[in-house]
């Protein structure tokens, strides 16, 4: 049998859950991002992890398939940029002067080229850096 002062325990319970889901405590909001917060940047570092662990792993492939993609990729951009910032002007000028060719020379869309060239560029120098950075500390 229920008495009045479990009835009066069970409405106290009551009026505490609603007030709690109206008005949350701060510090209990807070701690909760902090957890949530943690728990993501738990996850990114277990990532990156991985990702080193497979960037090893690669590096010391010696087929070319596996560790030369990246090196081929900077030799495809280098080669298109070496095209469109000096062979073809080069030789469209030969052809001009020496030849009075009036024709059109084909013309590479360096847009991706240079994009992926300059980041392959900035990894390299960051990477560099980095290996700098971690040889002369104090």
């Amino acid at each position: 049998m229920m008495g009045i002062d479990d009835a009066v325990a069970a409405g106290c319970t009551l009026v505490d859950t609603v007030v709690k889901r109206i008005w949350p405590d701060a510090t209990e909001v807070e701690k909760d991002k902090l957890a949530q917060l943690t728990l993501q940047l738990q996850a990114e570092w277990a990532n990156q992890l991985a990702q080193l662990d497979v960037n090893k792993i690669e590096a010391a492939s010696s087929s070319l398939l596996v560790a030369g993609w990246r090196p081929m990729v900077g030799w495809v951009c280098a080669a298109g940029l070496a095209y469109a910032a000096i062979l073809e002007p080069l030789a469209r000028f030969v052809a001009t002067v020496g030849f009075a060719y009036l024709g059109v020379f084909p013309v590479i869309d360096t847009e991706i080229t240079l994009q992926i060239l300059l980041a392959l560029l900035g990894l390299g120098g960051m990477r560099t850096f980095e290996k700098f950075k971690g040889v002369h500390r104090s």
